[in-house]
């Protein structure tokens, strides 16, 4: 693999940022999140971590991607944020160089997924109110010692109505699910999945990615009251 620079990774982050929307980026934002990247397609050569290898899919597809769910995020007011099945640390990790001001617990079951969370965010100086965890996840906050979280959130999840199902143990009474999908769902799906699953929809929206124009979706979701502790 050739030789990727931060500078050429900034240079990728630079051209698809003012594309997103995204506001209170500040100027360092690129540089930094071009340092993350950077320590992954090194890792990524030892260690998978992600079937996404390319530079400037990692960029799109990765940073860009997580980047992109920001204003909802923002909308929650949320301070403590659970990423379950976070991964290579994505969108925490993410999140977390975006936003100085949120606490993240980054969980994953692959222990090397886990050893690379903890020293890319030792690396990137957002320790400790960046920590990563490898755990199993039972649907048990409590007996797993995860605090549970203003808004929890995932990429790697395997369909919305299992994911609310997962997620809805470990966010706190009034906190919020957050749902980032490959494609955005009809109406007809959104309202079969809130019956069931006896969440409801607090915002839905569909975007696209800004070099690729692939498709996404992010919502945002509520408990209904009286299920379960927070």
């Amino acid at each position: 693999m050739a030789v990727v620079t931060v500078e050429n990774l900034e240079g990728l982050i630079r051209q698809g940022l003012p594309r997103l929307g995204v506001d209170g980026l500040d100027e360092g934002l690129p540089g930094r999140l071009a340092a993350y990247a950077q320590e992954l397609l090194k890792w990524n050569e030892r260690v998978h971590l992600t079937a996404i290898t390319e530079p400037g899919q990692v960029v799109e597809k990765h940073l860009l991607d997580s980047l992109a769910a920001l204003p909802e995020l923002d909308a929650t007011g949320a301070r403590r944020v659970l990423d379950l099945g976070a991964g290579a640390g994505l969108p925490g990790l993410v999140w977390a160089l975006a936003r100085p001001a949120l606490e993240l617990t980054l969980v994953d079951a692959v222990a090397k997924k886990v050893s690379f969370m903890k020293a890319t965010a030792a690396r990137l100086g957002l320790a400790p109110r960046v920590r990563a965890v490898h755990l199993h996840l039972r649907g048990a906050p409590d007996a797993e010692g995860l605090p549970r979280a203003e808004l929890v959130a995932s990429r790697a999840f395997m369909d919305l109505e299992a994911w609310l199902a997962m997620a809805s143990p470990y966010v706190t009474s009034d906190g919020v699910i957050l749902a980032m999908t490959g494609r955005h769902a009809s109406e007809a799906e959104y309202q079969r999945v809130s019956a069931v699953s006896r969440c409801r929809r607090v915002s839905v929206r569909q975007f696209h990615l800004p070099l690729s124009g692939d498709e996404r979706g992010v919502s945002v979701w509520r408990r209904e009251a009286g299920l379960g502790p927070g």
